[in-house]
This record gives C-alpha cells, structure tokens and sequence, in this order.
C-alpha cells in the first residue's frame, strides 16, 4: 500500500540516483537506499487514538515500568527538569522505577570540534571514585526524604509501587570509578548501587569500547572479574558502549543475564549503534537490550518507536526495554525527554499492533524479569 509520507523519500532516491558522480560503489548506495526505504516505511504507523491511549493508561496501572537507563536532573548540561521535577513526572506518568546512573568517567569528558564524546585525559587517583558516589547522593538525599523508593532486591519494586512512590535503582554508567580494585564492586554494592556499566567513553581498566579504537580484544582478565564479583554479590551487568567482543566476551563470562541498557539496531553510520548479531548476543543469553530515543534512523517520536520495532524484530519482544538515557542526550537529538508522557509509548505501540501483553514487557516487564534473575 502507498504511503504519502514515502513521496519526499523517493523524490531523495531519484536525486541520488541521477547525479553524475557519486562518492559510492553500486552496492553501497543500494545498501543506503535499502536503509532509508526501511526508515520511512515503518515511520508510516497509525497514529494512537483516544481508545489506544485509555488502554494504555489501564496498562500502566497494572504494569512495574522501568527507564533500564536515566540520568533524571543529575548532568546539568543536559537536564530537562530538576530532579525533583523529575521524580514528579516519573509518577504522573506512572513509571514504576528507573535506573539513576551517575557517569563513572564524567569529570574527564569533553566534545571534540566534530561532536565525538571522549576522555580528555587519565583520571586523578580516586578522582572518579568520588565523582561516582558525588553524583549519587542527591539521590540518597530523595530516597531520605521519602521522594524515592530505593530498590535493592526485587520485592522493593512492589513495596515502592504499593506505597505510591516512583523508585530508583542506583547504577553508575563505567566501571571506571572502581580503579582497577575489584573490592570496590564489593563496597559498591554495600552502599546501594546494583547495576555497573562495564565502560562508557573512556577505554578503561574493564574493557574496549565502541567510539575508540580497541586495545583490549573486549574485555581485560579484570573485567572479567568484575563480573564473576557482580554475579556472587547479585548486581546487573550492562554492556552498554561495549564492543562486540566486548559483549561476547561478558556473556561468556556472567552466569547470569546481562542487559545492553541503552542503544538501538540498525542505523548505518552511527557509533552507538549495534548490529543485529551484537544485540543478539544479549538476548540469547537472557537478557534485555534497552533502546534509547535518538534522531539517528528514525526523528521525531514516530522515530522512536520505528526503533522499538526495529529491535523487536531484531531480538524478539521478550528481550526488548525501554532505556531513555534521560538527560543524557542532547536536546536535538533526543526524541523522548518527559516521563509525564510516558503512557504516550504504551500507546503508541498499541496503535502498532502489539499486544497488551508485548507492550507491557517491553515497558517493564522483561526488565522486571532479569532483575529477578541477578538481584539477590
């Protein structure tokens, strides 16, 4: 069936096509091409209609939601709202908890003059150390007030969702606050945290990482510990930023599931993006990749979801999450940034035709799962 949004797409196509010169081979711009037709026909969705947002908010009343991946007012930069403006959407928009992730190599990033996130330099000794448990105490300071929740084992979920009160599960995006000490994972999980993302920007003492050339073949003997400690003590191993090898390699290693908590599939070109085979190693493993709203291969809301999609059939629903990255992507290339509105992806999903069940894995109920699996 045609669709009038294809027309300005096709118009493109024929434009590439008909230029005398192109910098590509054959094969490559019929790959392109393939690529964008892909895009612009899943963007090409109903749209929610007053039935599908009334279903999607009973849904939510009876679902646990989870952001896999947020940094909801914690890096100023890029904050949308405050973090108590936050934690007031989370529960007008009935999220039952999210992952506050501080940045484990923050204090060592900058932007490259062509927009590329990267470590500047080598950290002070126990520079990131304190950075990490910095970042994390006014969400202590919530969770001492009574705004938060804090969840340490699974059963906080319900009690948090019982009591009205949206929760946060403490993470810190890099291994790299640890310093190369594996008892720190050990003093980490004592003081709360329960998920660690191996690496992030910095190609650290963990492992190889995907914007930077690799030194490590994945992941160093070290970053294999940290995983085996993670799995005896019952805290969530993310991949996220990781390498192929890199993944491969902590799948190999965890006895448990591991989550990929923010990416998305398919988008040529783009570094934080991850094939299918990539995404496939954590979801044959039992675990959940996150997909996080980005512009690239897909803008606008509309884009956001043609991602869920696309991961959807990339790994199966049952392995499929949400992970906003809240206020961890820049305002123009972040496509979803107000938990208010999360019901509008419930129902947006509807409108696709994924069932009320589908939907309510992919808003909570597969992360729910392997937190079940790795908490203890």
């Amino acid at each position: 069936m045609w669709c009038g949004c294809l027309e300005p797409v096709v118009e493109g196509v024929a434009r590439a096509l008909s230029r005398p010169t192109i910098a590509l081979d054959r094969r490559q711009a019929l790959k392109g091409i393939a690529a964008t037709l892909s895009f612009a026909v899943t963007g090409c969705a109903p749209a929610a209609t007053s039935a599908h947002r009334e279903a999607a908010a009973r849904l939510l009343d009876d679902t646990v939601s989870v952001d896999l991946h947020s940094h909801p007012g914690m890096v100023r930069v890029l904050a949308r709202a405050t973090m108590d403006g936050h934690i007031e959407r989370l529960a007008k928009g009935r999220v039952r908890a999210a992952l506050f992730s501080a940045v484990g190599d923050g204090p060592l990033l900058t932007l490259s003059p062509q927009g590329k996130i990267y470590a500047q330099r080598e950290p002070q000794p126990g520079e990131l150390y304190q950075s990490a448990y910095a970042q994390l105490q006014p969400v202590r300071s919530r969770v001492a007030s009574g705004k938060l929740a804090l969840v340490e084992r699974v059963a906080d979920l319900e009690r948090a969702r019982n009591e009205a009160r949206p929760a946060a599960i403490l993470a810190v995006e890099g291994g790299d606050f640890l310093e190369g000490r594996l008892d720190r994972v050990q003093e980490a999980y004592a003081r709360g945290i329960r998920s660690i993302q191996l690496v992030h920007y910095r190609v650290n003492e963990l492992g190889d990482i995907q914007t930077e050339p690799p030194r490590h073949r994945g992941l160093t003997p070290f970053g294999r510990d940290v995983i085996r400690e993670m799995n005896r003590l019952g805290m969530l191993v993310d991949v996220a930023h990781a390498t192929f090898d890199g993944v491969k390699a902590a799948v190999e290693t965890s006895s448990k599931p591991v989550v990929l908590s923010h990416t998305v599939v398919g988008v040529p070109g783009f570094a934080r993006a991850v094939s299918r085979d990539h995404a496939r190693l954590v979801a044959e493993a039992g675990g959940v990749v996150g997909v996080f709203p980005v512009t690239f291969g897909g803008p606008g809301f509309d884009g956001y979801i043609d991602h869920l999609s696309r991961m959807a059939d990339a790994v199966g629903i049952d392995h499929v999450a949400v992970g906003t990255d809240m206020d961890g992507i820049p305002f123009q290339v972040a496509t979803f940034d107000d938990y208010s509105e999360w019901p509008s992806i419930a129902a947006a999903l509807l409108a696709r035709g994924y069932g009320r069940a589908d939907v309510a894995k992919v808003l909570g109920g597969n992360v729910v799962r392997v937190l079940g699996a790795t908490l203890t």
